[in-house]
């Protein structure tokens, strides 16, 4: 089969984040309420003599294009799950980088579910069911899974095993993205550690919060606000003090909370309209400390297949056109 598949997948922010006792593997238990917000990467594959990745966009820079880069390192697991006895040609990948990296947002791993989606069309394989590309997607990144069908969704386990909410209407957020900030996941996670020990907190199992379940439910922006919890957002402060700073700043100009998306940096206000979101957009930029500036409505599709162009037209129903943004 020849052709090139495009995928168009979200980033995340994490509503409620509980980080429990380190387990046995050395991950720590996790409970988390994962929200994918609209702030896209497409990720492009096509058939090629060799497998390469290719990255463009604002954040292209920051984006290993080695065999380290997990959109890759996605599409050969996928290729070694193959039925045995079938041939797969390699891959080229182009990521239009949109996410902010290193940030909380799961940018890699959006790309990583965006190759599998992509590769397992472009490839034809039709037998690969969601129950393998999840099984897959686990075994990638605790994040993986979740951005393959985006939503509102609590995250347990180390965050791979995701349960959909319920929640109906949407939610308007700001996001910055400070420039050069970008934190270390283990790291973050270390500091937590040490700052619980240095502290002597107890550190029970992780539950999620039944009363942001709730708030999410109706989508009401007031209850949300109130309930927005993340227990790394100290150790992310501990280690970028500037993020207190945003906090202070934002909340002072109307924002109705603001959190540390995962182990951060980026920092998400949530605002009432979208109205509100411009206005705290001018604000943030005139008065805040530099960064990039994001708006954003949640919550966001998965991983969905966006273009197909082929030299001859490819099996099973056609593929809706590109998707404006």
């Amino acid at each position: 089969m020849s052709g090139v598949v495009s995928c168009r997948v979200p980033g995340k922010i994490n509503l409620d984040l509980s980080v429990g006792p380190v387990r046995e593997d050395g991950y720590h238990e996790l409970s988390t309420v994962f929200h994918a917000v609209s702030v896209y990467d497409r990720v492009t594959v096509q058939l090629a003599d060799r497998w390469s990745v290719h990255v463009s966009g604002p954040y292209a820079d920051r984006v290993p294009t080695d065999d380290t880069n997990l959109a890759l390192v996605a599409a050969r697991t996928l290729a070694r799950r193959r039925p045995r006895g079938l041939r797969l040609s390699p891959v080229r990948i182009d990521i239009d980088k949109q996410i902010p990296v290193a940030g909380g947002m799961a940018g890699g791993s959006a790309d990583a579910a965006g190759a599998l989606v992509a590769c397992r069309e472009l490839w034809g394989l039709d037998h690969v069911e969601n129950d393998l590309l999840e099984e897959i997607a686990a075994g990638l990144g605790s994040d993986v899974p979740f951005l393959l069908h985006g939503g509102t969704a609590i995250g347990s386990g180390r965050g791979e095993q995701v349960t959909p909410v319920l929640a109906r209407g949407e939610l308007h957020w700001v996001l910055w993205a400070g420039e050069g900030l970008g934190l270390s996941t283990p790291a973050v996670y270390a500091e937590c550690d040490r700052l619980r020990a240095e502290q002597g907190r107890r550190v029970d199992p992780p539950q999620p919060s039944g009363e942001l379940m709730t708030a999410l439910r109706r989508m009401d922006p007031e209850a949300v606000a109130e309930h927005l919890h993340n227990d790394l957002q100290e150790a992310a402060v501990s280690l970028r003090p500037i993020l207190a700073e945003v906090l202070e700043v934002g909340l002072d100009l109307g924002a109705r909370a603001g959190i540390v998306s995962g182990s951060g940096p980026t920092v998400a206000f949530l605002v009432g309209t979208q109205a509100q979101a411009i206005d705290l957009s001018v604000g943030l930029a005139a008065n805040g400390p530099k960064g990039d500036i994001l708006r954003a409505v949640g919550p966001a599709a998965g991983a969905a297949l966006v273009q197909w162009r082929a030299s001859a037209p490819p099996p099973g129903p056609q593929l809706p056109g590109p998707v404006p943004g």
